[in-house]
């Protein structure tokens, strides 16, 4: 088949569009850009989806040439991942510069990097190796930008699974797992002396998978619900992702860093899974993402109950279905768009204009895009550990209590 004679040139005709965004909405949503698939359309076509959504961010996990080329002179800020599988290598200071001039620098400025995530939910792997290492890469990525005057611009973070915290309910008293806390305390002040946010992987749909029957369904997809009030904070809450967000900020003043910036790496919900994966269904996902979006875009709605001055700053994961990705049904279904360009599914209102030129761009050549050489893939999403899953349960069962209480 000719793939690229297929891609839609007027892919925006295909949403439903119910409710158009201001036209002086600020943008701050971001979208995470995976590549575990074998058709997938040219980096020159993501970057028309990726601005047809309205994201002015992308997270992409690795530094493919390709992609950071079709972002170039785009204005879409861009974040790099550096594998689990780098850290060893950046504990050297002289490696770690050597993978910047070869992998970023040449893209620099016209590809608008702004920050390099080092190792992807190391914590919650309980690898010792990989816990050791996290710390000095990171430092020695950074002292890497400062050498070559790139600091300024490029900040470096790592991205961490909500299995961090031991306490997530009620949201004032969230904690870290005690057993953590000796290895983040100096990662969360090397971020503090460098400016980098503290970035978190936050997904409802794995507390409402793990208990349907007790968690609130409108309460996790954003929907009209009477919500919950903390009952140390006197706070009122009407959506889970906002609970977990403050409940991170919690941990974070435990430890006396509670002035770090939170941001959401990844959040998002399947359209389809398999018998077993309660609520992965295309309108559950138009309604997550959907809402998601409008609230990130809306100039109404900015923080959270317990930053109500903080921009919020999600990542919508992701960009694309991803038909290599193992595991579950679900893990195959997170993205807005398929393969062919089309949406996944409507989001229920009026998106940007897709440029020309960027549509424009598609090879042509008739042959399909070759399988991504330089993603090594990330991890999958649904493999939240058991405690992560646990006290999404726990938190949830209080939630439904409180609720049924009040």
């Amino acid at each position: 088949m000719d793939y690229h004679s297929t891609f839609p040139r007027f892919f925006i005709i295909f949403f439903v569009t119910t409710v158009a965004l201001p036209a002086t909405t600020v943008v701050s949503i971001g979208i995470n850009y995976g590549q575990i698939a074998n058709n997938l359309p040219s980096p020159d076509d993501a970057v028309a989806l990726v601005k047809c959504v309205g994201a002015t961010k992308v997270k992409l996990y690795d530094a493919d040439p390709r992609v950071l080329k079709a972002f170039a002179n785009t204005g879409v800020e861009v974040m790099v991942g550096l594998g689990n599988e780098y850290l060893s290598r950046m504990k050297d200071p002289t490696k770690a510069q050597a993978w910047i001039k070869t992998n970023l620098q040449p893209y620099l400025p016209a590809t608008k990097i702004t920050s390099i995530f080092v190792g992807n939910e190391v914590l919650t792997f309980n690898d010792s190796s990989l816990t050791s290492n996290l710390l000095p890469a990171m430092q020695s990525v950074h002292t890497a930008l400062v050498n070559l005057a790139l600091d300024k611009q490029i900040t470096v973070t790592t991205t961490h699974s909500l299995a961090v915290l031991q306490t997530s309910y009620p949201p004032s008293a969230g904690a870290f797992r005690p057993d953590l806390a000796p290895c983040l305390a100096p990662i969360l002040s090397f971020q503090v002396k460098t400016g980098s946010p503290f970035l978190i992987n936050a997904y409802p749909y794995f507390a409402y998978k793990a208990n349907p029957k007790q968690v609130p369904l409108d309460f996790v997809l954003f929907q009209p619900n009477q919500g919950m009030v903390d009952p140390s904070s006197n706070l009122h809450y009407d959506n889970m992702l906002f609970a977990q967000i403050d409940a991170v900020y919690s941990a974070l003043d435990s430890l006396g860093y509670g002035k770090l910036p939170v941001h959401i790496s990844e959040t998002g919900w399947p359209s389809k899974g398999d018998e077993d994966e309660a609520g992965a269904n295309l309108e559950n996902a138009k309604k997550y993402n959907g809402n998601l979006i409008k609230m990130a875009m809306s100039n109404s709605k900015k923080g959270t109950p317990s930053r109500p001055n903080s921009d919020l700053n999600i990542y919508v994961f992701a960009l694309f279905n991803e038909n290599m990705k193992p595991g579950p049904t679900s893990e195959r279904n997170y993205g807005l768009f398929k393969p062919d360009g089309t949406p996944a599914y409507p989001l229920g209102f009026s998106l940007a204009s897709a440029p020309n030129d960027a549509v424009n761009n598609s090879s042509g050549t008739g042959t399909p895009p070759r399988p991504p050489t330089s993603s090594t893939g990330y991890l999958s999403i649904s493999s939240a550990s058991s405690l992560e899953r646990c006290c999404s349960v726990s938190f949830w069962f209080l939630v439904t209590v409180l609720i049924l209480k009040f």
